[in-house]
């Protein structure tokens, strides 16, 4: 009975999943409220006074229908988003993914006890796959605790999503497969895969019933990679996941077509805890410095990365590691969640292994050698050359600003977060002479299976204060009272959004219904105005706080004229990494950066000034 008591009292990762609320749709007089005044600093008085009519004429028209349908729809789902969201934003996109849409990372180790040192690879890399593979362990167990906010549980359900997860292509929308099962639901697959010089290589994690130990694994990655570097290269699979959609969609089709066996490979590949890159290059980074290494798990080679995989765990020659993601199953917050419980462990162990050097006798991994013919590495070749041409084309920018972090922007009473993207659009504003339409990512976890909203950072209030910036002969103390302003309305914004009360899902929604019913498309989308201000995903700025830990990410623009730009923030730092496309003329990935920190000293001394 007394264990029984034990057990109840402990909080299990998925238990709140059945308690959380739907996710809310806002009303529509709100919602079109909002929007009108997101488009406002896009817009000179006659575009807006059009824009205006449109509103207007859609509120009361076809808009308050497709809003009646959307409520119809939303009454027998929890979440009258979820499916919509996943193919609109991720599985109907035919672009190219493993650039274009996932996100990638450093691993945080190298600013503590594993600083880049060549010969470090394959020992560090038994340890931090023993880290991750614990982490795996917890999740089955359901023993990662739940996040909340205050008392209140937020949503877990993508956690399910990091392991045994993997996106396969269709023709016209791929499709997500997880195999993940917590204990308490059944057999979970237990291997993994390891990429290395275009061959691939599959092995158990557990023997015996137990999870294989890092010097076990430190086995069975020196056997993969004495044999990758005395043999010759494989054929590089993998290039296929970097190709256009439908491309490899029909590139895989004929190479199961080719051979049955093929398809049992590729099922191993999907199916694995995730997936191992063991890299050649020696990436530069430095705690200040990050840009070399982002670069490196971003755009690195094709042939070691499975593009679709949900995770994939990369380790460079130089004993620096990182990780690429599939952004569809789950966002960010959950691989910054896991890359923070290894980096805490390596750091709690002193970078080493302080348990037993028993190995036991365990079967060598596997390789899964692929059927293959002229045409499957025609179709690899061309892969690899469109994915090369384009990341070729992406310029990086990772820094740390290392003058000052949180701890002072908290003593002046400024929230973080706002102050660095107040920061960004005085630097895009600066930079390019006008105001930047900007996305920020706003979790709605507080709602069953809830993700992300889009939080509009480029507001009236911003735009004033960013031309106050510009104007001498505005006095300081109208400039700090019109930054106050932009930050008390950013801070609004962002907590609305996370309360179900934003507006971006909710156009979406109605747009969706209107496409659905087989109704033309209201004019409201087709307004030059919605696309001006960001609508339909034109966001010059594509932006996300990573959170308030040591890790960092990055992603490419949303569009060619636009920026990449994810930072975290720490007590003593901001750590910013900015993407562009260098094709673009107009676009400076270094220069925005500099100027986003020259805005840092500005807003903190308009605080410092004393006469205000």
């Amino acid at each position: 009975m007394e264990n029984q008591l034990a057990k109840s009292t402990e909080e299990r990762t998925f238990q709140y999943q059945d308690s959380l609320p739907s996710l809310p749709i806002p009303s529509l007089k709100e919602s079109l409220k909002k929007y009108l005044e997101s488009v406002k600093p896009f817009a000179n008085e006659e575009e807006y006074r059009k824009t205006e009519e449109i509103v207007q004429k859609f509120q009361s028209g076809i808009g308050e229908k497709l809003h009646q349908k959307l409520l119809e729809r939303a009454k027998g789902k929890r979440n009258w988003l979820e499916e919509w969201w996943l193919n609109v934003a991720y599985l109907d996109v035919r672009i190219p993914s493993q650039l274009n849409v996932n996100f990638a990372g450093p691993a945080a180790h190298f600013e503590h006890y594993w600083p880049p040192k060549e010969g470090t690879q394959l020992e560090r890399g038994s340890i931090i796959l023993w880290h991750s593979l614990n982490y795996w362990q917890l999740l089955r167990k359901e023993k990662v605790p739940v996040h909340k906010v205050g008392n209140t549980p937020l949503d877990m359900n993508q956690f399910r999503m990091l392991f045994s997860t993997c996106k396969v292509p269709g023709i016209t929308r791929d499709s997500i497969m997880n195999y993940f099962r917590t204990e308490s639901e059944g057999r979970s697959p237990n291997h993994i895969v390891v990429l290395c010089r275009g061959r691939a290589f599959v092995f158990d994690v557990i023997h015996e019933g137990c999870l294989v130990t890092p010097p076990e694994l430190l086995r069975q990655l020196t056997y993969i990679h004495k044999k990758c570097h005395s043999e010759p290269d494989g054929p590089g699979i993998a290039a296929l996941t970097s190709e256009e959609r439908t491309r490899w969609a029909k590139a895989r089709e004929y190479l199961i077509g080719l051979d049955a066996e093929n398809l049992a490979l590729l099922e191993k590949i999907q199916s694995s805890l995730l997936v191992y890159s063991m890299e050649d290059d020696s990436p530069h980074v430095t705690p200040e410095d990050y840009s070399e290494i982002i670069a490196a798990v971003l755009i690195g080679d094709p042939t070691i990365r499975w593009g679709d995989k949900s995770y994939n765990l990369i380790s460079f020659s130089n004993g620096v590691f990182g990780c690429n993601c599939d952004h569809a199953p789950f966002d960010a917050m959950v691989m910054v969640n896991i890359s923070y419980y290894v980096d805490e462990k390596i750091f709690q162990n002193e970078g080493r292994w302080k348990g037993s050097e028993k190995v036991r006798d365990i079967p060598l991994p596997e390789e899964l050698i692929f059927t293959v013919d002229e045409k499957v590495l025609n179709d690899i070749s061309q892969a690899k050359a469109q994915y090369l041409r384009e990341a070729s084309d992406l310029q990086i920018a990772a820094y740390a600003f290392t003058s000052f972090g949180k701890k002072l922007t908290k003593n002046k009473m400024l929230h973080p977060d706002t102050f660095i993207q107040l920061a960004l659009q005085l630097a895009y504003y600066r930079l390019h002479g006008r105001p930047g339409c900007c996305y920020e990512t706003a979790m709605t976890r507080y709602f069953y299976h809830g993700r992300t909203e889009t939080m509009r950072s480029c507001t009236v209030e911003a735009v004033r204060w960013c031309q106050s910036m510009q104007d001498p002969s505005v006095s300081l103390h109208e400039r700090q009272q019109k930054m106050l302003q932009a930050f008390a309305k950013h801070n609004k914004m962002m907590k609305d959004c996370s309360a179900g009360k934003g507006f971006d899902r909710h156009l979406l929604g109605l747009l969706l219904i209107a496409k659905e019913e087989g109704l033309p498309v209201p004019e409201l989308f087709t307004d030059p105005l919605f696309s001006k201000s960001g609508g339909g995903g034109n966001f010059v700025l594509s932006t996300s706080l990573v959170g308030y830990l040591r890790v960092q990410g990055v992603v490419v623009p949303m569009v060619h004229n636009g920026y990449g730009f994810f930072y975290h923030i720490r007590d003593d730092r901001f750590v910013v990494a900015c993407s562009a496309w260098k094709s673009c003329p107009e676009t400076d990935a270094e220069k925005l950066v500099q100027l986003t920190f020259c805005a840092f000293y500005d807003m903190i001394q308009l605080m410092n000034t004393t006469h205000l």
